[in-house]
């Protein structure tokens, strides 16, 4: 079955997502809803189990909100990149 992100109920699952107002999973901070959809710190609705690896479109215990930048760069990663480095013990 091909997966559609234009339909009506991917979309309903980003209104879902979009009214709990929850910040974005990735980096914690808020998620300004007014944003221009193209900007980089904009809403999208983000996949936990990344969609080429399994992850169902339309589950909704499957989608997170996140920034557009923090979700890009996420990529198709399962856990989220630690932030910072981590030191080297001689």
């Amino acid at each position: 079955m091909a997966k559609r992100w234009d339909g009506r109920p991917y979309r309903r699952l980003c209104q879902e997502v979009r009214r709990r107002g929850d910040p974005c999973w990735l980096c914690g901070h808020d998620i300004d809803l007014t944003l221009d959809p193209r900007s980089p710190w904009s809403f999208t609705v983000e996949h936990l189990i990344p969609l080429s690896r399994g992850g169902d479109l339309l589950d909704p215990a499957n989608a997170r909100s996140a920034h557009r930048r923090c979700n890009s760069a996420k990529g198709n990663r399962v856990a989220p990149r630690t932030v910072g480095r981590a030191s080297r013990r001689w």
